[in-house]
């Protein structure tokens, strides 16, 4: 199907398309249309929704305003972090993180810029404007285009002489060594080919200059913020980017500003044509909680944010809408759930898993944590879902998930573990790794949200199929002494007492989250192993009173 533009919900013009360096990457998690419209920054959502955030959701918000500050106006940088911890737009955990995150970048700056005198090559020194490959028409093309802007959102550097440019990616935590090729190639053909320009919400790229010297070589660099680790992901002559851009970028970008096809997931946040969108499912009032005092941007949430957020909303904001992570070694539960997580799903992605042979070791675990993991796996083996399942079936493995909350204006983000057709109905399955067997004296559903999470979806539709014969299942791998077992438990989605109560679990944890502005910490005993102790004051004060 060919991309209708505008959509419907929709209104604007669509003479220019911008594309920027994520939507390079194919992402499987996005949605090609979803981008195709990114790319036509005119079109907007009609009536225009609220873009009102309480605190700053952008990791990197304030680290680039610091950088800005530091590297464009001179200004020194302890009077820049002072100013960052006197400004509320910024949460305070946000605040403490950003400093080391400046203070890391800055290091990783001056690393470089001693490897490069090294090598005998010329010395960079920042750019305020934006690089951007413009191509403008007289008439429109067959997509309606007049004007074509492909930027890449990064710090800039150039040699006093221009001969030479650089581009530095910021990552939150580590550096991305994993960036796709047509987003490399893109990055560096706009770094070699882009004008210097200024932008303004709602409009187009207006070029500062009219020095048109190209440079000879570029470079781009990868820098994780969090880590302060930095890595170069290209430095290339002329030639050597219109290469790479010609067989790499050139036919992501051709491909990405006509995709037509949907997928539903966290991008609908961003997206100005969800309103008339045949996707997700919509289900009003779901949540069963009251919206905000006032209305606010879009958001996504998923059972997990949910239970972060009913712990401790501080947490909640740095590491599910922020994405913080300390850098620390994750815990034995954590590695040992993933390697599980990553085995079983490989193996399902082929059908049952009963008749595989074990490996000897997995991925990310010590030789001491293997064989409480290989014992989870052995068991799971004994009674695998899919065992038995006809051939004609249908088996998903971690299927992204969602519904839409027109009125609260919020995305349902969920990925099951398993899901798959039996007789006409959908089974969703989910796979727990416990120390030791669930306490017996609370619900399931108050254990693992999750199932109220789930029950709530299917009951609104999600996925779909026959809900006279669809269910939710549960299993826990738990050690019982020195022997693996397995806790197995069905739910019906289908059943008003369940039902009842699973809108009582997911109103009860949503009920803060909805209407919360400023995610204030609640400490407690979760603060010693909380990833973002080191930002926290609250939580290290608890844990010194104790």
């Amino acid at each position: 199907m060919s991309l209708r533009l505008p959509p419907p919900g929709t209104d604007g013009a669509v003479r220019l398309i911008r594309t920027s360096l994520p939507m390079l990457r194919e992402d499987p998690q996005d949605c090609p249309r979803g981008n195709a419209l990114r790319a036509r920054p005119l079109i907007g959502q009609t009536p225009p929704g609220s873009r009102w955030k309480p605190v700053e959701d952008f990791a990197l918000g304030p680290v680039m305003y610091a950088l800005d500050a530091v590297e464009h106006d001179g200004v020194a940088v302890e009077t820049v972090l002072a100013r960052l911890r006197r400004n509320n737009k910024y949460h305070s955990g946000h605040t403490s993180w950003a400093e080391s995150a400046v203070r890391s970048y800055l290091s990783a700056r001056e690393a470089s810029e001693t490897q490069r005198r090294a090598l005998g090559r010329p010395a960079t020194l920042p750019v305020r404007a934006q690089w951007t490959v413009i191509a403008q028409r007289e008439v429109p093309d067959q997509r309606g285009a007049t004007r074509y802007e492909r930027t890449a959102w990064g710090r800039r550097y150039e040699s006093a002489d221009g001969s030479e440019r650089e581009l530095w990616l910021l990552s939150v935590n580590s550096a991305k060594e994993d960036r796709p090729p047509a987003e490399i190639a893109e990055a560096a053909a706009v770094t070699a080919t882009g004008v210097p320009c200024r932008s303004a919400f709602g409009d187009i790229f207006r070029p500062v200059s009219d020095r048109t010297t190209r440079p000879t070589r570029v470079r781009v660099v990868g820098v994780g913020c969090g880590h302060g680790d930095h890595v170069v992901l290209a430095d290339y002559d002329a030639k050597e980017v219109e290469r790479q851009f010609t067989e790499f970028a050139k036919p992501v970008l051709a491909r990405m500003v006509e995709d037509d096809r949907l997928n539903a997931g966290s991008s609908c946040i961003r997206c100005q044509g969800l309103a008339g969108c045949a996707q997700p499912r919509r289900a009003p009032g779901i949540l069963c909680v009251p919206g905000p005092r006032r209305p606010r941007a879009r958001r996504s949430v998923s059972a997990s944010d949910l239970r972060v957020h009913s712990r401790c909303p501080a947490q909640f904001h740095l590491t599910r809408v922020l994405h913080l992570r300390s850098g620390e070694p994750e815990s034995e539960p954590i590695r040992r759930g993933r390697a599980v997580d990553d085995w079983l799903n490989l193996r399902h992605e082929k059908g049952c898993c009963r008749t595989a042979l074990l490996p000897e070791t997995l991925p990310g675990l010590a030789p001491a944590e293997m064989a409480t993991a290989l014992a989870m796996l052995a068991e799971h083996q004994r009674a695998c879902p899919l065992d038995g399942l006809p051939p004609d079936e249908c088996i998903r493995v971690q299927p992204r998930l969602t519904a839409y909350d027109p009125e609260l204006d919020v995305v349902l983000i969920a990925d099951p573990d398993l899901l798959y057709t039996r007789s006409g109905g959908w089974i969703w399955h989910e796979t727990k790794t416990a120390a030791k067997r669930p306490y017996a004296g609370k619900g399931l559903m108050e254990t693992y949200p999750q199932l109220a999470f789930a029950v709530l979806l299917m009951s609104a539709g999600v996925p779909g199929g026959d809900p006279r014969r669809s269910l939710i299942e549960l299993e826990v791998l738990y050690m019982d002494g020195s022997r693996c077992r397995s806790l197995c438990e069905e739910i019906d989605p289908g059943d008003p007492d369940t039902l009842a109560e699973a809108r009582r679990v997911i109103a009860a944890l949503a009920g803060s989250w909805a209407v919360d502005e400023t995610y204030d910490p609640t400490p407690g005993n979760h603060c010693s192993g909380c990833d973002m102790l080191a930002h926290c004051a609250t939580g290290r004060a608890h844990l010194e009173a104790e």
